[in-house]
């Protein structure tokens, strides 16, 4: 089962996108998935709702960090390693999806009720997230 397809069932079984990216990838990075989709939850859904960047761009930028982030002073290769990845994740994710922007990449304000309610009934959540789920994931199982 690749880390999409993990990442995928954890979205359907309820859990933000950027905690089921997260926690795809939790056994590699010495977490387990409870812990993983504590520490994520609050990004999904563009930064709890806000409009901000998607929950799987954040989930994914997690990973990065927790693998090759920087854990010492003076260690600039781990802060350089780490930025070159995301902003490779980044231009992948964006040239699959458009945007990394939660509300440019649903067309609705998730921090306006009537927007969110229009977002939710027009089966976005099941259909583009899924694919911003899949292609975040996916994504990071091919630069990682």
């Amino acid at each position: 089962m690749t880390k999409a397809d993990v990442a995928l069932a954890s979205f359907r079984n309820g859990f933000t996108c950027s905690a089921a990216v997260f926690s795809a990838f939790s056994d590699d990075l010495g977490l387990d998935e409870q812990t993983a989709r504590k520490i994520a939850c609050g990004f999904g859904a563009g930064i709890s709702r806000t409009g901000n960047i998607c929950g799987a761009v954040s989930g994914a930028i997690l990973v990065i960090g927790l693998r090759y982030g920087k854990g010492t002073p003076g260690d600039e290769n781990a802060t350089e390693k780490t930025r070159a990845l995301t902003r490779k994740f980044i231009k992948e994710f964006t040239a699959r999806q458009g945007s990394v922007n939660r509300t440019a990449l649903l067309g609705y304000n998730l921090n306006d009720p009537v927007e969110y309610q229009k977002a939710r009934a027009s089966g976005l959540f099941t259909t583009k997230c899924f694919e911003c789920v899949r292609d975040a994931a996916g994504i990071l199982e091919e630069i990682l």
